[in-house]
């Protein structure tokens, strides 16, 4: 009789703490303890893959040494490709969105523009495009465009705050003040 709720309890322990890599290992030792069917019991209490749980299996019954060597939690290729590869028209649409209100000196390689991440990817989403505020940013940034927020000028501060922020640090200062004369 195989006890279901004492490996979900197990999993349930360990796994905050396990990477992708870990989890399809502890899911294929309890799945190798249990024997024949144990992959499609693991499966169902713990929500691993079959596929996953299998993969660790076989990684299991490798050579002690070969193990070791891996140091990657996935094998080389693997993961999700990159947004470009599976969207080539992504760069192109958002270069069309940008350009009419790129900012800088066309000569300079600092270019920038007026519209913000988050309103680009709306856009972009809107014409069918898969996307985040994120990918928008990265992608900028593979295009020369500097991502940098508004500074506000020193004339753009009012008198009375120029006035108070001396007279706040005079009253802090022990000895006295003088104005210089020029």
């Amino acid at each position: 009789m195989v006890d279901s709720k004492a490996i979900e309890r197990r999993y349930e322990v360990l796994s905050p703490v396990l990477d992708e890599r870990m989890r399809r290992l502890v899911a294929a030792a309890e799945s190798l303890a249990l024997g024949y069917g144990g992959a499609s019991i693991v499966a169902r209490t713990t929500g691993v893959s079959r596929r996953a749980i299998a993969a660790g299996v076989a990684e299991l019954k490798q050579p002690r040494a070969k193990r070791l060597v891996m140091t990657g939690i996935r094998r080389t290729g693997g993961g999700r490709k990159k947004t470009t590869a599976t969207d080539p028209t992504l760069k192109q649409d958002l270069e069309r969105l940008v350009d009419p209100v790129t900012r800088g000196d066309p000569e300079s390689p600092l270019r920038w523009t007026c519209k913000s991440v988050r309103k680009l990817a709306e856009q972009l989403n809107r014409m069918g495009h898969g996307t985040s505020h994120r990918m928008i940013a990265e992608l900028l940034h593979e295009l020369g465009y500097s991502l940098q927020a508004n500074r506000k000028s020193w004339r753009a501060r009012s008198i009375r705050t120029v006035t108070r922020s001396l007279s706040i640090s005079t009253r802090r200062c022990k000895g006295t003040w003088l104005p210089t004369s020029q």
